[in-house]
């Protein structure tokens, strides 16, 4: 694809610039590991060495040295395109569109979208609210948010976040149980699960867990535990304005359970959009 090794060829460029990975992948918001595939790429289609590589330093073949002069002028042309097209170039306008899971575009993806849409009105949103983890590039996601402590060296990973999952009831149910001290005492009570969640996890350990309802809707659980139905585990993002309101009470606080990060995730490209570019920098400050 024609594409593709135009943009190999651009990160090469800029390889060949600092003649150093890691400074070139900084400059590039990528992992040095990927910006090293590529290039390795790019020599294999072009069937010669770019690059002469050492533990320490990176130098260019005769052929790397032509390759770059030639790609020097290609992006003195592309950046008179763009000088000469310049309301393309400063507008922030069109369709963005991302997946995330469901649980954080219902509780906070939806809000921060309308708070953009508020500063720049011509953008628009599509969200695929789903767990999978989608091919962005293949699949035509601009982005992608992913709850996740190892995100993929392939995209360019902005880390928004650190969370953790809570258990929580209404003051209701607490008032009508018996107390709860430890985890184990969660087989006496009436524990509200998703589709397939048979156990909870708490400080290294899983309880087994049942309830009088299991439901892949997750804001059906929480209207059952604020109406005193039962206990249920969540994020905290996802239950902090039912926690502050008083409607929902935080219960084995002592107990910890797993922490997890969310990620804002793009792919490595040499030019993004205006749009792209004004929304990851607003993610960033609105989480910040």
């Amino acid at each position: 694809m024609h594409h593709k090794k135009i943009e190999r060829l651009l990160l090469f460029v800029e390889v060949a610039r600092q003649l150093s990975f890691t400074k070139a992948a900084e400059n590039l918001e990528m992992s040095r590991g990927y910006l090293s595939t590529q290039i390795k790429q790019l020599e294999t289609e072009l069937g010669y060495p770019l690059l002469i590589r050492s533990t320490r330093t990176v130098r260019l073949t005769a052929q790397g040295e032509q390759i770059k002069q030639g790609m020097e002028g290609i992006k003195q042309d592309l950046l008179h395109i763009e000088r000469t097209i310049d309301y393309e170039n400063t507008a922030i306008e069109g369709e963005i569109r991302f997946t995330a899971p469901l649980q954080l575009a219902q509780s906070v993806l939806a809000q921060m979208c309308a708070e953009f849409t508020q500063l720049h009105p011509r953008v628009t949103f599509v969200i695929e609210c789903s767990y999978n983890s989608y091919n962005l590039v293949k699949d035509n996601f601009d982005c992608a948010f992913r709850a996740t402590q190892t995100p993929p060296q392939n995209l360019v990973a902005k880390h928004l976040f650190a969370y953790q999952r809570v258990l929580v009831a209404s003051p209701s149910y607490l008032q009508k149980n018996e107390p709860i001290y430890t985890p184990q005492q969660l087989a006496h009570h009436q524990c509200i699960t998703g589709q397939g969640v048979e156990r909870w996890s708490f400080s290294g350990e899983e309880v087994d867990v049942q309830g009088w309802l299991t439901i892949n809707e997750n804001h059906i659980i929480k209207q059952q535990a604020i109406e005193g139905k039962g206990l249920m585990m969540a994020p905290d993002y996802y239950v902090e304005k039912e926690i502050q309101q008083g409607q929902l009470v935080q219960v084995l606080n002592e107990h910890h359970i797993w922490n997890n990060d969310v990620y804002l995730l793009y792919p490595p490209m040499v030019k993004r959009s205006n749009k792209l570019n004004a929304f990851i920098e607003f993610a960033q400050r609105y989480f910040s």
